[in-house]
């Protein structure tokens, strides 16, 4: 039977595209002439191929590829996080029939049915960092733990404010998606924090960015005009953590507004140090990359489920500047 393992969190110390391209400049890795997986091909479709989360993610499929003697197909928009760009690429990556599809969806609802598709077409689909509405077509769930990080944001925000009992702060979320599954649970994981251990800490206002760093500088340039008594930020991925950082930059801002992140890329982990950011979450991209391609490798050649977990929660890390050097080191996005 198909089984569902959840790992525990830790904390303390993630345009259309030209669719002729599809098919030839998003393909890497080698097809080895011998070994179990050798004619197995498996493709990754992500949104926002630039996001540095998704190029460390590409760095675990490209070494769990080579060391199973698959091929590696690998595709997403270049910079935009949408369904209406990802769906197509879906469709191009379908028609070359890859062994195995692992879509990062950027909607629940809008790609369902790609998962349909791929079904139709005998090509099992693994899901990755994001899910679709209804997994029963799914082989496997694989992502890191996104409530529980939105609730260490909380706890790492009430912290950096000095939150006191009976004292009332204003904080802000910016988003990528209003949909996307890590978004979601992320921020009703900072809410429900927020509500059940901070009452004084009022969630003002979220904005969305769609993976594009400089609209979420805008967002976050907006929001402190409009409130000038702004306390913190909850910048809910990378993107939005780059944007809210330069944001706070260009107005002086630095350490006068509690900014807490998600994701470890190494620009803004550099920035902790300097003050910017008063904690990120890290994720391990690679990790769930790696695990995905195991899985698509499994189940095709068991053709079953059984053995295979349904949905594994990978744990997230907290770093701030108590962090020592090696781990901020050993936790920051590779690519």
């Amino acid at each position: 039977m198909n089984r569902i393992v959840k790992t525990g969190a830790v904390f303390g110390v993630a345009t259309t595209l030209l669719l002729g391209a599809v098919a030839c400049s998003s393909t890497s890795g080698t097809t080895s002439s011998s070994g179990a997986s050798k004619s197995l091909t498996i493709a990754f479709v992500m949104g926002a191929e630039a996001d540095p989360f998704f190029k460390a993610m590409k760095v675990g499929a490209e070494a769990e590829t080579t060391a199973k003697k698959a091929k590696l197909v690998w595709q997403g928009d270049p910079s935009v996080y949408s369904p209406a760009t990802q769906i197509p690429i879906v469709d191009q990556v379908l028609a070359q029939k890859p062994s195995c599809l692992v879509l990062i969806p950027t909607d629940p609802k809008a790609l369902q049915a790609s998962v349909t598709k791929a079904k139709a077409a005998g090509i099992p689909v693994v899901n990755v960092d994001t899910h679709v509405e209804d997994l029963s077509d799914v082989v496997s769930f694989i992502t890191g733990d996104n409530k529980q990080g939105g609730e260490a944001a909380a706890d790492a925000m009430a912290k950096a404010i000095k939150y006191t009992d009976g004292q009332k702060y204003q904080v802000v979320a910016g988003l990528t998606s209003a949909t996307a599954t890590t978004n979601v649970d992320r921020l009703e994981g900072f809410k429900s924090q927020l509500a059940s251990k901070y009452p004084g800490i009022d969630l003002v206002d979220t904005a969305y960015s769609q993976s594009q760093a400089a609209t979420a500088n805008s967002n976050v340039s907006n929001w402190l005009t409009k409130y000038p008594n702004l306390s913190g930020i909850f910048a809910i991925d990378g993107t939005n953590a780059t944007g809210a950082a330069s944001a706070l930059q260009a107005k002086g801002l630095t350490g006068k507004v509690a900014l807490i992140g998600y994701d470890a890329y190494q620009t803004n982990v550099d920035l902790i140090g300097k003050g910017v950011f008063t904690a990120l979450i890290a994720q391990d991209p690679a990790e769930e990359a790696r695990q995905a391609v195991d899985t698509c490798v499994k189940y095709i050649e068991t053709k079953s489920k059984d053995g295979i977990t349904a949905a594994v929660t990978l744990p997230n890390i907290l770093l701030d500047k108590s962090t020592s050097a090696a781990d901020l080191k050993k936790y920051t996005y590779v690519q």
